[in-house]
């Protein structure tokens, strides 16, 4: 402990006010320091081996002293003219006393006799009441539960700040401004003569939900040179992750001939809105596309690069977006879209029907996202769960998890709604002090049964009870001998 003296003034000054404080210091196993200007303190200081220093921060790098008090006297400081003891016989009460009568000093020896009984017997009554303890091992009942809160967040202005009540928390749209390249052969063609490739791909579901692929869907390649296919019929792919269905493609007008001769394995590309939820793969090569071309780039040239590159571009854009988030903020997937391109931010190396092998476009766009504050959406959650728990039961935090769920609805302005699942286990609240006072002193049987009245514990368990020692008819007197373990299945 430093001790700061001001600059004037008398407090402390003298040497027993310095005494006084150490010897308090000794016994609160306290080291003193002191910080003063004043000769005389800092003398009485020195005698008394306290550390001084000039100031708080030298205080911080030197080394402190252990102190002393001087408050006691050896022997060899026993004044000279104290008084013998024989000379002090008529008023010491340890000398025996010669006045006595033999009746008196047997009264006073049957009194101290039952003195010292009434202490043993105190003593052992204490040892009967202190030394005696329990172990009660209870199982309390527990249970899982969940709901599953709608959150909407609101970017801008309308939202400051998080309505529990009504599920509302201000979210905020990202914006990103990407540019990117892409080049495709060109799929026009000048044909002499021409047959298009034909073969069979297998969609897999992705999802837990029956997916249609509308006939006349692209499908194509991604190594190397894409080519594209298209179905020939209408595909309802079966509800369930890994389920497939088979459906025949025919290579597309553009990419007619030898080109859609492919290898199985190669087409692995869906295009449409359905894309993201189905994988597809040709298990076999296509077949029988022959002709004699000349390239040339079509409109659908212009379309697909248009395609390929917003896909890019929102790819991109979620990546750039990502650092610019807190460390408990997340972007919602299904939000992310392209917000505004326009016909100068697309330049094409060839225009519809130009001769060439291949095309390029460059492309521009502003890509927005809504991103979302998971902590606030999960004290929505939460303030849902709590709702939900029993009465006279408290919740586990260490079990609370939460789960987003998908998003329900996407606002143009970027509000957003989604779910939150959110889960924890709960047990019978129990008041330990409340338990040991009522059972303090009660027998096996009868412990038992309050137990069973007044808890509410797990299905098929029943409380154990271990006495030390095991001899004793009934539990510690004391509530603090009473150990209450609660554990869980």
């Amino acid at each position: 402990m430093l001790l700061i003296w001001p600059e004037s003034g008398t407090a402390l000054s003298r040497r027993l006010d310095l005494v006084l404080v150490q010897r308090e210091a000794m016994r609160l196993a306290i080291t003193l320091a002191l910080v003063t200007h004043d000769s005389a303190v800092t003398q009485h200081a020195h005698d008394l081996n306290i550390s001084t220093f000039e100031t708080i921060g030298a205080s911080e790098r030197g080394k402190w002293k252990r102190g002393r008090a001087k408050v006691f006297t050896s022997r060899s400081q026993k004044p000279k003219d104290e008084r013998e003891p024989d000379e002090l016989i008529d008023v010491a009460s340890r000398l025996k006393d010669e006045t006595l009568t033999p009746r008196q000093r047997r009264a006073r020896t049957l009194t101290r006799a039952g003195l010292a009984l009434l202490v043993s017997v105190g003593a052992a009554g204490a040892v009967y009441a202190v030394l005696p303890s329990a172990t009660v091992t209870i199982v309390p009942l527990r249970q899982t539960v969940e709901v599953m809160a709608e959150v909407r967040a609101v970017p801008g202005d309308a939202l400051m700040r998080i309505d529990v009540e009504n599920g509302l928390i201000p979210a905020l749209v990202v914006r990103a401004q990407v540019e990117e390249r892409a080049t495709i052969p060109a799929s026009g063609m000048q044909q002499v003569s021409a047959s298009r490739a034909t073969g069979t791909v297998v969609f897999i579901n992705k999802t837990d939900n029956a997916v249609t692929v509308p006939a006349d869907s692209f499908v194509g390649t991604s190594a190397g040179t894409p080519i594209l296919f298209r179905t020939m019929t209408e595909a309802l792919v079966p509800a369930g992750r890994g389920l497939q269905i088979e459906v025949p493609i025919e290579a597309v007008e553009e990419v007619a001939g030898e080109i859609g001769n492919v290898d199985g394995g190669l087409i692995n590309t869906l295009l449409g809105p359905v894309a993201e939820q189905i994988e597809v793969r040709n298990i076999s090569p296509t077949f029988g596309g022959e002709r004699r071309t000349i390239g040339a780039v079509s409109a659908q040239d212009h379309e697909y690069l248009i395609a390929i590159l917003r896909q890019q571009i929102q790819d991109r854009a979620f990546d750039e977006m990502q650092p610019r988030l807190e460390t408990n903020q997340f972007l919602i997937g299904e939000t992310i879209g392209i917000a505004e391109e326009r016909d100068d931010w697309m330049i094409f190396s060839h225009p519809v029907g130009a001769v060439t092998d291949e095309v390029t476009l460059t492309m521009r766009a502003i890509v927005q996202a809504t991103a979302v504050d998971q902590d606030l959406a999960n004290q929505v959650a939460f303030a849902r769960l709590a709702g939900q728990i029993p009465r006279s039961f408290v919740i586990d935090p260490g079990s609370i998890a939460y789960t987003r769920g998908a998003v329900e609805r996407f606002d143009p302005d970027g509000a957003v709604n989604f779910t939150v699942r959110a889960s924890g286990v709960v047990s019978s609240q129990i008041d330990p002090w409340t338990i040991q006072q009522n059972l303090a002193g009660r027998a096996d049987a009868d412990a038992l049964a309050y137990l069973d009245s007044a808890l509410e514990l797990a299905p098929g368990t029943l409380p154990q009870i271990a006495r030390s020692p095991d001899w004793l008819p009934h539990l510690p007197l004391l509530p603090g001998r009473i150990r209450l373990l609660l554990v869980s299945l």
